[in-house]
Protein backbone atom coordinates (compact mmCIF):
# COMPACT_ATOMS: atom_id res chain seq x y z
CA UNK A 1 0.00 0.00 0.00
CA UNK A 2 3.15 1.95 -0.23
CA UNK A 3 2.57 2.91 -4.00
CA UNK A 4 -1.55 4.39 -3.21
CA UNK A 5 0.15 6.77 -0.73
CA UNK A 6 3.14 7.99 -2.31
CA UNK A 7 1.01 9.13 -5.19
CA UNK A 8 -1.34 10.79 -3.08
CA UNK A 9 1.45 12.68 -1.65
CA UNK A 10 2.63 13.73 -5.10
CA UNK A 11 -0.63 14.43 -6.59
CA UNK A 12 -2.79 15.87 -4.05
CA UNK A 13 -5.83 15.33 -6.32
CA UNK A 14 -5.28 11.36 -5.50
CA UNK A 15 -5.03 11.95 -1.50
CA UNK A 16 -9.19 11.26 -0.86
CA UNK A 17 -9.39 8.80 -3.44
CA UNK A 18 -6.18 6.62 -1.98
CA UNK A 19 -7.15 7.08 1.66
CA UNK A 20 -11.20 5.75 0.12
CA UNK A 21 -9.54 2.61 -0.57
CA UNK A 22 -7.05 2.06 1.76
CA UNK A 23 -10.34 2.18 4.13
CA UNK A 24 -12.73 0.10 2.17
CA UNK A 25 -9.75 -2.49 1.70
CA UNK A 26 -8.98 -2.36 5.57
CA UNK A 27 -10.47 -5.45 6.72
CA UNK A 28 -9.05 -7.63 3.92
CA UNK A 29 -5.07 -5.70 3.99
CA UNK A 30 -5.89 -6.57 7.92
CA UNK A 31 -6.68 -10.51 7.62
CA UNK A 32 -3.35 -10.76 4.72
CA UNK A 33 -1.24 -8.90 7.31
CA UNK A 34 -2.10 -11.07 10.44
CA UNK A 35 -1.02 -14.65 8.03
CA UNK A 36 2.47 -12.74 6.66
CA UNK A 37 2.81 -12.34 10.32
CA UNK A 38 1.83 -15.36 10.94
CA UNK A 39 3.88 -17.66 8.02
CA UNK A 40 6.89 -15.36 8.49
CA UNK A 41 7.27 -15.10 12.20
CA UNK A 42 4.69 -17.41 13.83
CA UNK A 43 3.14 -14.37 15.16
CA UNK A 44 -0.70 -14.47 15.86
CA UNK A 45 -1.84 -11.12 16.12
CA UNK A 46 -5.60 -11.58 17.95
CA UNK A 47 -8.54 -10.17 15.43
CA UNK A 48 -10.05 -6.93 16.96
CA UNK A 49 -14.12 -7.08 18.33
CA UNK A 50 -16.73 -4.97 16.21
CA UNK A 51 -15.67 -1.73 17.51
CA UNK A 52 -18.44 0.67 18.09
CA UNK A 53 -18.61 4.71 19.12
CA UNK A 54 -15.97 6.76 18.49
CA UNK A 55 -13.39 3.99 17.99
CA UNK A 56 -15.26 3.78 14.45
CA UNK A 57 -14.16 5.53 11.52
CA UNK A 58 -15.98 4.03 8.10
CA UNK A 59 -16.85 0.63 7.84
CA UNK A 60 -15.61 -0.65 10.75
CA UNK A 61 -12.23 0.38 10.60
CA UNK A 62 -10.43 2.05 13.60
CA UNK A 63 -8.39 4.48 13.93
CA UNK A 64 -5.27 2.14 14.90
CA UNK A 65 -5.79 0.16 11.75
CA UNK A 66 -6.08 3.20 9.44
CA UNK A 67 -2.85 4.37 11.18
CA UNK A 68 -1.42 1.01 10.24
CA UNK A 69 -1.98 1.05 6.98
CA UNK A 70 -1.62 4.63 6.31
CA UNK A 71 1.70 5.08 8.26
CA UNK A 72 3.43 2.30 10.04
CA UNK A 73 2.51 -0.31 6.72
CA UNK A 74 4.21 2.27 4.11
CA UNK A 75 7.33 3.26 6.31
CA UNK A 76 7.86 -0.16 6.92
CA UNK A 77 7.42 -1.16 3.36
CA UNK A 78 10.33 1.57 2.68
CA UNK A 79 12.44 0.62 5.14
CA UNK A 80 12.30 -2.86 4.12
CA UNK A 81 12.88 -1.72 0.71
CA UNK A 82 16.47 -0.03 2.21
CA UNK A 83 17.38 -3.15 3.89
CA UNK A 84 16.93 -4.94 0.65
CA UNK A 85 18.70 -2.61 -1.81
CA UNK A 86 21.84 -2.77 1.11
CA UNK A 87 22.07 -6.36 0.68
CA UNK A 88 21.97 -6.15 -3.07
CA UNK A 89 24.58 -3.69 -2.79
CA UNK A 90 26.56 -5.90 0.19
CA UNK A 91 26.67 -8.60 -2.32
CA UNK A 92 27.59 -6.99 -5.19
CA UNK A 93 30.55 -4.78 -3.50
CA UNK A 94 31.73 -8.54 -1.90
CA UNK A 95 32.19 -10.30 -4.83
CA UNK A 96 33.54 -7.45 -6.99
CA UNK A 97 37.25 -8.44 -6.46
CA UNK A 98 36.01 -11.70 -8.39
CA UNK A 99 33.87 -10.40 -11.19
CA UNK A 100 36.23 -7.56 -12.29
CA UNK A 101 38.39 -10.67 -13.54
CA UNK A 102 35.56 -11.64 -15.68
CA UNK A 103 35.65 -8.88 -17.60
CA UNK A 104 37.23 -8.56 -21.19
CA UNK A 105 40.90 -7.88 -21.14
CA UNK A 106 42.03 -4.23 -21.93
CA UNK A 107 38.59 -2.87 -20.53
CA UNK A 108 38.53 -0.04 -17.90
CA UNK A 109 37.61 -2.07 -15.16
CA UNK A 110 39.87 -4.95 -16.12
CA UNK A 111 42.68 -2.75 -15.91
CA UNK A 112 41.10 -0.90 -12.33
CA UNK A 113 43.40 -0.58 -9.45
CA UNK A 114 43.74 -3.94 -7.55
CA UNK A 115 43.56 -1.84 -4.46
CA UNK A 116 40.24 -0.18 -4.93
CA UNK A 117 38.62 -3.41 -5.71
CA UNK A 118 40.01 -5.17 -2.11
CA UNK A 119 38.33 -1.92 -0.43
CA UNK A 120 35.21 -2.41 -2.48
CA UNK A 121 35.34 -6.16 -1.32
CA UNK A 122 36.01 -5.45 2.34
CA UNK A 123 33.15 -3.10 2.37
CA UNK A 124 30.78 -5.14 0.87
CA UNK A 125 31.74 -8.24 3.37
CA UNK A 126 31.48 -5.31 5.93
CA UNK A 127 28.01 -4.80 5.35
CA UNK A 128 27.18 -8.36 5.27
CA UNK A 129 28.13 -8.87 9.03
CA UNK A 130 26.75 -5.51 9.73
CA UNK A 131 22.99 -5.93 8.08
CA UNK A 132 21.41 -8.68 9.92
CA UNK A 133 20.89 -6.71 12.93
CA UNK A 134 18.85 -3.92 10.98
CA UNK A 135 16.89 -6.44 9.67
CA UNK A 136 16.39 -8.31 12.75
CA UNK A 137 15.45 -5.01 14.41
CA UNK A 138 12.81 -4.06 11.63
CA UNK A 139 11.36 -7.50 11.59
CA UNK A 140 10.41 -6.84 15.71
CA UNK A 141 9.69 -3.43 14.82
CA UNK A 142 6.81 -4.76 12.22
CA UNK A 143 5.98 -7.42 14.65
CA UNK A 144 5.44 -4.72 17.37
CA UNK A 145 3.37 -2.26 15.67
CA UNK A 146 0.87 -4.87 14.05
CA UNK A 147 0.37 -5.87 17.26
CA UNK A 148 -0.14 -2.54 18.69
CA UNK A 149 -2.29 -1.42 15.85
CA UNK A 150 -3.50 -4.73 14.41
CA UNK A 151 -4.41 -6.43 17.59
CA UNK A 152 -6.50 -5.61 20.79
CA UNK A 153 -5.29 -2.88 22.85
CA UNK A 154 -4.25 -3.40 26.56
CA UNK A 155 -7.90 -3.14 28.29
CA UNK A 156 -9.51 -5.01 25.13
CA UNK A 157 -6.99 -7.67 26.20
CA UNK A 158 -7.70 -7.73 29.68
CA UNK A 159 -11.58 -7.94 29.28
CA UNK A 160 -10.82 -10.74 26.84
CA UNK A 161 -8.64 -12.49 29.62
CA UNK A 162 -11.69 -12.01 32.69
CA UNK A 163 -13.81 -13.47 30.01
CA UNK A 164 -11.86 -16.05 29.42
CA UNK A 165 -11.46 -16.61 33.37
CA UNK A 166 -15.36 -16.33 33.81
CA UNK A 167 -16.08 -19.06 31.48
CA UNK A 168 -13.56 -21.20 32.85
CA UNK A 169 -14.68 -21.03 36.35
CA UNK A 170 -18.26 -21.14 35.50
CA UNK A 171 -17.28 -24.29 33.68
CA UNK A 172 -15.49 -25.40 36.63
CA UNK A 173 -18.34 -24.93 38.93
CA UNK A 174 -20.42 -27.14 36.58
CA UNK A 175 -18.10 -29.99 36.72
CA UNK A 176 -18.14 -29.85 40.28
CA UNK A 177 -21.64 -29.90 40.67
CA UNK A 178 -22.05 -32.86 38.16
CA UNK A 179 -19.42 -34.56 40.01
CA UNK A 180 -21.40 -33.81 43.13
CA UNK A 181 -24.58 -35.18 41.50
CA UNK A 182 -22.95 -38.27 40.44
CA UNK A 183 -21.22 -39.21 43.86
CA UNK A 184 -25.07 -38.70 45.12
CA UNK A 185 -26.66 -40.95 42.81
CA UNK A 186 -23.81 -43.82 43.64
CA UNK A 187 -24.47 -43.59 47.19
CA UNK A 188 -28.35 -43.14 46.99
CA UNK A 189 -28.46 -45.80 44.57
CA UNK A 190 -25.08 -47.84 46.17
CA UNK A 191 -24.24 -48.06 49.58
CA UNK A 192 -27.02 -46.80 51.07
CA UNK A 193 -29.84 -49.30 49.53
CA UNK A 194 -27.17 -52.26 51.07
CA UNK A 195 -26.97 -50.50 54.20
CA UNK A 196 -30.51 -50.22 54.24
CA UNK A 197 -31.39 -54.12 53.02
CA UNK A 198 -28.56 -54.64 56.38
CA UNK A 199 -30.60 -52.75 58.55
CA UNK A 200 -33.99 -54.50 56.96
CA UNK A 201 -32.13 -58.05 57.65
CA UNK A 202 -30.78 -57.45 61.13
CA UNK A 203 -34.13 -55.90 62.19
CA UNK A 204 -35.67 -59.16 61.05
CA UNK A 205 -33.68 -61.33 62.97
CA UNK A 206 -33.83 -58.99 65.97
CA UNK A 207 -38.14 -59.88 65.62
CA UNK A 208 -38.07 -63.04 65.03
CA UNK A 209 -34.79 -64.79 66.48
CA UNK A 210 -36.44 -65.92 70.29
CA UNK A 211 -33.87 -68.66 71.34
CA UNK A 212 -30.46 -67.36 70.79
CA UNK A 213 -28.58 -66.55 73.74
CA UNK A 214 -29.02 -63.23 75.02
CA UNK A 215 -25.23 -62.13 74.27
CA UNK A 216 -26.21 -63.31 70.43
CA UNK A 217 -29.30 -61.28 70.84
CA UNK A 218 -27.33 -58.23 72.00
CA UNK A 219 -24.88 -58.38 69.26
CA UNK A 220 -27.80 -58.23 66.79
CA UNK A 221 -29.41 -55.51 68.67
CA UNK A 222 -26.09 -53.81 68.69
CA UNK A 223 -25.66 -54.12 64.98
CA UNK A 224 -29.57 -52.85 63.86
CA UNK A 225 -29.01 -49.86 65.86
CA UNK A 226 -25.38 -48.85 64.20
CA UNK A 227 -27.10 -49.64 60.63
CA UNK A 228 -29.68 -47.25 61.23
CA UNK A 229 -27.45 -44.96 62.59
CA UNK A 230 -24.88 -45.63 59.75
CA UNK A 231 -28.39 -45.37 57.04
CA UNK A 232 -29.11 -41.81 58.75
CA UNK A 233 -25.42 -40.28 58.43
CA UNK A 234 -25.14 -41.56 55.01
CA UNK A 235 -29.08 -40.22 53.97
CA UNK A 236 -27.58 -36.18 55.90
CA UNK A 237 -24.20 -36.50 53.64
CA UNK A 238 -26.23 -37.57 50.66
CA UNK A 239 -28.43 -34.61 51.34
CA UNK A 240 -25.19 -32.49 52.11
CA UNK A 241 -23.42 -33.33 48.41
CA UNK A 242 -27.03 -32.50 46.72
CA UNK A 243 -30.22 -33.33 47.62
CA UNK A 244 -32.57 -35.83 45.43
CA UNK A 245 -35.65 -33.45 45.41
CA UNK A 246 -33.35 -30.44 44.29
CA UNK A 247 -32.99 -32.23 41.08
CA UNK A 248 -36.80 -33.63 41.05
CA UNK A 249 -39.14 -31.21 42.15
CA UNK A 250 -36.93 -28.17 41.94
CA UNK A 251 -35.62 -25.40 44.36
CA UNK A 252 -39.32 -24.46 46.20
CA UNK A 253 -39.51 -28.12 47.01
CA UNK A 254 -35.98 -28.30 48.38
CA UNK A 255 -36.41 -25.23 49.88
CA UNK A 256 -39.47 -26.17 51.61
CA UNK A 257 -37.83 -29.09 53.04
CA UNK A 258 -34.82 -27.18 54.72
CA UNK A 259 -37.37 -25.03 56.46
CA UNK A 260 -39.41 -27.88 57.83
CA UNK A 261 -36.11 -29.50 59.28
CA UNK A 262 -35.09 -26.48 60.79
CA UNK A 263 -34.87 -26.42 64.26
CA UNK A 264 -36.92 -23.51 64.63
CA UNK A 265 -40.07 -21.70 63.10
CA UNK A 266 -39.18 -20.49 59.16
CA UNK A 267 -41.64 -18.67 57.50
CA UNK A 268 -40.74 -19.08 53.76
CA UNK A 269 -42.18 -16.64 50.62
CA UNK A 270 -40.72 -18.21 47.23
CA UNK A 271 -41.47 -16.89 43.95
CA UNK A 272 -39.70 -18.19 41.26
CA UNK A 273 -40.95 -16.23 38.00
CA UNK A 274 -37.64 -16.85 35.88
CA UNK A 275 -35.73 -19.73 35.11
CA UNK A 276 -32.68 -20.49 37.59
CA UNK A 277 -29.47 -22.64 36.01
CA UNK A 278 -29.30 -25.88 38.37
CA UNK A 279 -25.88 -24.84 39.56
CA UNK A 280 -26.77 -21.47 41.14
CA UNK A 281 -30.17 -23.48 42.24
CA UNK A 282 -27.68 -25.56 44.61
CA UNK A 283 -25.66 -22.30 45.67
CA UNK A 284 -28.78 -21.04 46.73
CA UNK A 285 -29.83 -24.61 48.20
CA UNK A 286 -26.55 -25.01 50.27
CA UNK A 287 -26.48 -21.20 51.06
CA UNK A 288 -29.89 -21.56 53.10
CA UNK A 289 -29.09 -24.50 54.53
CA UNK A 290 -25.64 -23.18 56.11
CA UNK A 291 -27.42 -19.87 57.21
CA UNK A 292 -30.21 -21.53 58.84
CA UNK A 293 -27.38 -23.72 60.71
CA UNK A 294 -25.79 -20.92 61.63
CA UNK A 295 -28.63 -19.07 62.96
CA UNK A 296 -29.79 -22.08 65.22
CA UNK A 297 -26.24 -21.82 66.35
CA UNK A 298 -25.00 -18.70 67.51
CA UNK A 299 -28.32 -16.06 66.81
CA UNK A 300 -30.67 -17.44 69.99
CA UNK A 301 -33.74 -16.48 67.34
CA UNK A 302 -37.08 -17.64 67.94
CA UNK A 303 -38.21 -17.38 64.01
CA UNK A 304 -36.40 -16.41 60.65
CA UNK A 305 -38.27 -15.15 57.76
CA UNK A 306 -36.62 -16.35 54.29
CA UNK A 307 -37.51 -14.90 50.56
CA UNK A 308 -36.47 -16.18 47.35
CA UNK A 309 -37.15 -14.09 44.96
CA UNK A 310 -36.28 -14.48 40.76
CA UNK A 311 -36.69 -11.27 38.72
CA UNK A 312 -34.52 -9.14 36.10
CA UNK A 313 -32.33 -12.20 35.76
CA UNK A 314 -30.78 -12.37 39.65
CA UNK A 315 -31.93 -14.47 42.36
CA UNK A 316 -32.20 -12.85 45.15
CA UNK A 317 -32.49 -14.20 48.57
CA UNK A 318 -33.24 -12.67 51.69
CA UNK A 319 -32.94 -14.63 55.42
CA UNK A 320 -33.94 -12.37 58.36
CA UNK A 321 -34.16 -13.70 62.25
CA UNK A 322 -35.02 -12.27 65.83
CA UNK A 323 -31.76 -12.79 67.20
CA UNK A 324 -29.34 -11.20 69.46
CA UNK A 325 -27.32 -10.00 66.17
CA UNK A 326 -24.05 -9.06 66.06
CA UNK A 327 -22.97 -11.57 63.23
CA UNK A 328 -19.27 -10.32 61.36
CA UNK A 329 -17.79 -12.21 58.94
CA UNK A 330 -14.69 -11.33 59.69
CA UNK A 331 -14.83 -13.74 62.96
CA UNK A 332 -15.27 -16.49 61.69
CA UNK A 333 -19.01 -17.03 61.83
CA UNK A 334 -19.78 -19.26 58.61
CA UNK A 335 -20.69 -16.13 56.95
CA UNK A 336 -17.15 -15.75 54.85
CA UNK A 337 -18.04 -19.48 53.48
CA UNK A 338 -21.23 -18.41 52.42
CA UNK A 339 -20.23 -15.64 50.71
CA UNK A 340 -17.21 -17.71 49.16
CA UNK A 341 -20.02 -20.09 47.61
CA UNK A 342 -22.33 -16.80 46.55
CA UNK A 343 -19.12 -15.53 44.60
CA UNK A 344 -18.33 -18.91 42.55
CA UNK A 345 -21.05 -18.17 40.58
CA UNK A 346 -20.37 -14.35 40.54
CA UNK A 347 -22.98 -13.34 43.35
CA UNK A 348 -22.66 -11.12 46.19
CA UNK A 349 -23.79 -11.46 50.08
CA UNK A 350 -23.99 -8.63 52.29
CA UNK A 351 -24.88 -8.58 55.94
CA UNK A 352 -27.09 -6.67 58.31
CA UNK A 353 -26.74 -7.19 61.90
CA UNK A 354 -26.56 -4.67 64.39
CA UNK A 355 -26.09 -5.64 68.20
CA UNK A 356 -29.48 -6.53 69.83
CA UNK A 357 -30.54 -7.96 66.22
CA UNK A 358 -32.58 -8.26 63.77
CA UNK A 359 -29.78 -9.72 61.50
CA UNK A 360 -30.32 -10.02 57.90
CA UNK A 361 -28.76 -11.37 55.11
CA UNK A 362 -28.92 -10.57 51.62
CA UNK A 363 -27.52 -13.21 49.08
CA UNK A 364 -27.83 -12.17 45.08
CA UNK A 365 -26.94 -14.78 42.31
CA UNK A 366 -27.33 -14.60 38.48
CA UNK A 367 -29.97 -17.24 37.47
CA UNK A 368 -27.68 -17.98 34.19
CA UNK A 369 -23.70 -18.32 34.52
Amino acid sequence: MALPVWLAVTDPRLLFPALAAVLLCSRPLTAVQRGRLRALYGVEVPPLRPPAGRQVLLLGVTWRQALYHLVAGPLLAAGALVVLYAWAAAVVLATVYGWVWLMPAGTDVRTGLAGEDVLFTLAGVLLLAVLPWPGTQLARLEVWAARRLLGPDRVEALERRVEEIAESRAGLVDEVDAERRRIERDLHDGAQQRLTSLAMNLGLARRTLKDVPPEAMQVIVDAHEAAQAAIDELRDLVRGLHPAVLEDRGLDAALSGVAARAPLPVRLDVDLSEPVAPTVEAVAYFTVSEALTNVAKHARANRVDLSVRAAGGRLRLVISDDGVGGADPARGTGLTGLRKRAASVDGTLSVLSPLGGPTTITVELPCVL
